[in-house]
C-alpha cells in the first residue's frame, strides 16, 4: 500500500486524465443502456419452460405476451356484444406484431373477454400497450379495457419510476447529503458524491459492454445506484476520517495519505471484496434476472475499490485540506463530536466493558426473539394483489376476475406432446383428455377448462394438444401453488396418458411453483459457499479463526431478524397502521436479493470496525482498549453510514406497490439492527467476553494465509484471563 500510494499520488495528474476518459467513454455508452437491458423472465430447464416454447412454437403464442380485451356491459346482453367485442380484438391485435384473436366469449351476463396471443415477449409486446387500446376504440354501452401481463408491466413502469424517483431524489439523497454535512461539517461532504459521480457511471458504461453478451434485467441501474452511493459514502467516510487523523500526526500531506491508505485503504479493499463475494451469489442463480443483479453486484465494489485506491488519494492530496477548510458548522460542536475522550461513543465503549454479559445477552436474546416469527414465513411468486388498482389493465383484471376468477388473467396451460404427427386423434389420448377435463373438473380451484378445436387448442400437426385451465384464485397464491402440485402429482398421472406421452404444466400457477423450486433449489448451497469463502478473506483480514465466524454468526442473525421484521409487519399486518399493504406471502425473490445485499453491506460495518480493533490491539495487545478505542474511532462513522443507507432503503417503502414495500423494509430493518444493535453492542460486548481469544491463529493456519501470526499462538494451551494482565 505505501508503494502502491506513492505511485498513485506522483501520477496524480494521469490518474485524473484516466477517470475522466472513463467518465466520458462510459457516459456516451450509458445512453444507451436502456435499450439493451429487459424484462424478460424465464425460468431454464422447467416444464414451464417446456410448455412456453411449445405454446410458441406450435400455436404461434406466448402466454405471458398476450393480452385480454374486457368489455363490461352497462344494461346490454354480453352475448349482443359479442361481435362488438370481437371487432375491437381484432383492431387491437392488428397494433401488436404476430398477434391474432385466439378466442372472443361471453363469459357472464355482462362481461365479454377476447384473448390476443402473439410471439413477442412480454418486455417486447407491453411497448405496444397504448396503439392497441387506441385501436380497441370504444363500444356504445359498454366499457372496453386492454389487460393481460404484458399490459400490467406496461402501466406498472411509470408507477415504479416514480417511486423510485421519490425515493431517491426526494428522500434518500436529501437525507444523506444533511448528515454528511453534520458528520464531516466542512466541505469535504462533497468527496462521497464526486466518488460515487466517478465509480457508477464506469460500473454503468462496463454492464453496457456486458449487456451485448447476456440478458440484464431493467431495473440492475437502480441497483447500481443505490449501492454505489452507499459504498461511495462508506469508503469516503472511513478514508477522510482516518486522513483526518493521520493529518495532525504527520507533517507532510503526502505520509498522511500513505498511512491513511495503509490503514483504511486496506480496509477499503477486505470490505469491498467481502460486498463482491455476498453479491456474487446471484451470478450463480439458475434465474438470468438475477444472474443479471449479480453482474452490477459484483461490478459495483470492484469499480468501487479501483476508485477508493487511485482517485481517492488524488482527491485528497488536491483538495482534502482547502475542503476541510470551508466550515458549515460551528468548530466547537466538530471538535465536540471528535474528541475520542470524551464522545458518547467513548462512554458506550466503556459501559459495555463493564457489563459485556449484559449487553450480549441482551442483545442477542433480541435478535433471537426478532428472528422467531421466520418460522411462519411464507413464501409466494408475487401477484397482481398489491398494485395500485386504479391502473386500466388492474380495473379489467378486477372486472374479468370478477366474472370468471382471480385466475383468468393468467390461466394453467397444460400442453400434451404425444411425439407423432396426428397423435392428438389417438383414441386412448383421446379417452385421457376427457378423463383429464372430468378430474379437473372436480377439482376445488378449477373455474374452467377450455379445450376444442375452435379455440386453437390442437397445433397444425396434431402432435400438440393445449388444454386452457382457468383457476380461481390468482396465480401467486397458496390455493393455486398447491393446485400446481395436485396437477401434477395427481391429476395427470391418473388421467391415463398413453407411453411415450409427455405433458407438461406452464403459465400462470406452474410458473410460480417452477420459480420458486428453481430459486430455493440452489439458495441454500450457494449461501453456504459465500458463507465459506467469506470466513476465509475475513481470516485473513482479521488475522484470527475466531472473529470471521463470529461476523458470520452475528450476520446471519441480523439477517434472520430482518426476515422475522418482514413476517410482522406485512404477513402479520402490523404495518398497516403506517400505510404498509398487509398480504400472507413474502415475494420469493426477496429473501434472495435481502441476503445478497445485506450480508455484503453489513461485512462492510463489520471490516471498518473490526479492522481498527485488530489495529489497536497490534499497538497495545490489550485486549479491552483495543475493543473500546476501535469502537469509539469508528462507531460514529459506521452509524452515520448505515443511516445513509437506511435513509435510501426507506425510499422504497414509500412506494405503492408491494414488492418493492417488501424489499425496502427488509433492507431499511437489517441495516438499522445491524448499526445500532449488532455492532454498536453485540460486537464489542462479544469481543469483550472471548478476550484475548479474538486474536487466536495457530501458526500453521498463519503460514497458509502468508499472515504475521497472533501473539497468542505462541502459547498452546492459552488460558482465559481478563484482558491486560
Amino acid at each position: 500500500m505505501d508503494r502502491w500510494t506513492r505511485a498513485v499520488i506522483r501520477l496524480r495528474w494521469l490518474v485524473l486524465v484516466a477517470w475522466l476518459a472513463a467518465l466520458v467513454v462510459s457516459g456516451i455508452a450509458m445512453a444507451g443502456l436502456s435499450d439493451l437491458l429487459t424484462n424478460r423472465f424465464t425460468l431454464p430447464g422447467t416444464d414451464t419452460a417446456r410448455a412456453e416454447q411449445i405454446l410458441e412454437d406450435h400455436f404461434g403464442q406466448r402466454s405471458a405476451g398476450s393480452f385480454t380485451v374486457v368489455v363490461q356491459s352497462h344494461g346490454r346482453p354480453a352475448t349482443a356484444l359479442v361481435p362488438e367485442a370481437r371487432a375491437a380484438a381484432q383492431r387491437a391485435a392488428g397494433a401488436l406484431p404476430t398477434a391474432r384473436v385466439a378466442s372472443v366469449q361471453a363469459v357472464s351476463d355482462s362481461v365479454v373477454s377476447a384473448v390476443i396471443a402473439s410471439r413477442q415477449e412480454p418486455a417486447d409486446a407491453k411497448l405496444f400497450t397504448d396503439e392497441m387500446r387506441e385501436a380497441a376504440g370504444s363500444i356504445p354501452g359498454a366499457t372496453v379495457y386492454v389487460t393481460g401481463q404484458a399490459a400490467i408491466e406496461h402501466d406498472l413502469d411509470p408507477v415504479f419510476e416514480r417511486d423510485l424517483k421519490v425515493g431517491e431524489l426526494y428522500i434518500a439523497i436529501p437525507i444523506a447529503l444533511l448528515l454528511l454535512i453534520f458528520v464531516f461539517g466542512t466541505l469535504a461532504f462533497l468527496i462521497p458524491f464526486v466518488f460515487a459521480m466517478a465509480a457508477i457511471p464506469v460500473t454503468l458504461g462496463i454492464i453496457w459492454a456486458i449487456a451485448h453478451f447476456m440478458e440484464l434485467t431493467t431495473y440492475l441501474q437502480n441497483m447500481v445506484m443505490l449501492i454505489g452511493l452507499g459504498i461511495a459514502i462508506d469508503y469516503s467516510l472511513l478514508v477522510v476520517y482516518r486522513y483526518r487523523e493521520e493529518r495532525r500526526r504527520h507533517e507532510r500531506k503526502e505520509d498522511a495519505i500513505v498511512r491513511t491508505m495503509q490503514t483504511a485503504g486496506h480496509a477499503v479493499i477486505f470490505s469491498g471484496t467481502a460486498v463482491a463475494i455476498g453479491l456474487a451469489l446471484l451470478l450463480a442463480m439458475p434465474l438470468p434476472f438475477m444472474r443479471g443483479f449479480g453482474v452490477g453486484g459484483v461490478l459495483i465494489p470492484v469499480i468501487s475499490v479501483v476508485c477508493a485506491m487511485t482517485l481517492l488519494p488524488v482527491l485528497l492530496y488536491f483538495a482534502g485540506a482547502r475542503l476541510d477548510r470551508v466550515r458549515l458548522l460551528p468548530r466547537n460542536l466538530v471538535n465536540r463530536r471528535e474528541n475520542e475522550e470524551r464522545n458518547m461513543w467513548t462512554r458506550l465503549a466503556q459501559r459495555i466493558m463493564q457489563r459485556p454479559v449484559v449487553f450480549a445477552a441482551g442483545t442477542a436474546a433480541l435478535l433471537l426473539a426478532l428472528a422467531v416469527p421466520v418460522l411462519d414465513l411464507e413464501l409466494g411468486p408475487g401477484s397482481n394483489e398489491g398494485v395500485p388498482r386504479h391502473l386500466q389493465s388492474i380495473r379489467g383484471l378486477d372486472v374479468l376476475s370478477e366474472a370468471v376468477g382471480d385466475g383468468a388473467l393468467a390461466p394453467t396451460n397444460l400442453v400434451v406432446d404425444t411425439n407423432e404427427a396426428g397423435g392428438a386423434q389417438n383414441q386412448a389420448v383421446r379417452s385421457a383428455v376427457v378423463d383429464l377435463r372430468e378430474r379437473l373438473a372436480a377439482d376445488p380451484e378449477v373455474g374452467d377448462v377450455v379445450f376444442g378445436s375452435s379455440r386453437q387448442s390442437v397445433d397444425a400437426t396434431g402432435r400438440y394438444l393445449n388444454v386452457q385451465i382457468i383457476g380461481k384464485h390468482e396465480y401467486g397464491l397458496p390455493q393455486s401453488m398447491d393446485f400446481v402440485e395436485r396437477l401434477r402429482d395427481e391429476i395427470v398421472p391418473a388421467a391415463g396418458f398413453p407411453d411415450g406421452v409427455e405433458v407438461y404444466a406452464g403459465g400462470g400457477p406452474p410458473s410460480g411453483v417452477d420459480f420458486l423450486d428453481l430459486t430455493y433449489g440452489a439458495f441454500p448451497w450457494l449461501v453456504l459457499a459465500v458463507l465459506v469463502l467469506t470466513y476465509f478473506l475475513l481470516l485473513r483480514a482479521f488475522r484470527s479463526v475466531v472473529l470471521p465466524l463470529k461476523a458470520i454468526v452475528l450476520n446471519m442473525l441480523s439477517i434472520g431478524a430482518a426476515y422475522g421484521l418482514l413476517v410482522v409487519v406485512f404477513k402479520w399486518g402490523a404495518g398497516e397502521w403506517v400505510g404498509l399493504t398487509a398480504f400472507d406471502q413474502i415475494e420469493g425473490w426477496i429473501p434472495v436479493m435481502l441476503f445478497a445485499m445485506l450480508f455484503g453491506l453489513s461485512m462492510d460495518y463489520e471490516v471498518f470496525l473490526v479492522s481498527r480493533m485488530r489495529e489497536e490491539w497490534d499497538a497495545t495487545g490489550d485486549n479491552e482498549r483495543s475493543v473500546a478505542e476501535g469502537l469509539a474511532k469508528t462507531g460514529r462513522l459506521v452509524t452515520i453510514a448505515g443511516a445513509i443507507m437506511f435513509a435510501a432503503f426507506m425510499g422504497f417503502v414509500a412506494g405503492s406497490v408491494i414488492g418493492l414495500q417488501q424489499f425496502g423494509f427488509g433492507l431499511a430493518a437489517a441495516i438499522l439492527l445491524d448499526v445500532t444493535i449488532v455492532r454498536a453492542l453485540l460486537v464489542p460486548s462479544a469481543m469483550k467476553l472471548f478476550g484475548r481469544w479474538n486474536w487466536w491463529l495457530p501458526e500453521g493456519v498463519a503460514r497458509l494465509f502468508r499472515v504475521k501470526p497472533s501473539p497468542l499462538a505462541e502459547q498452546p494451551r492459552p488460558a482465559l484471563r481478563p484482558a491486560g494482565r
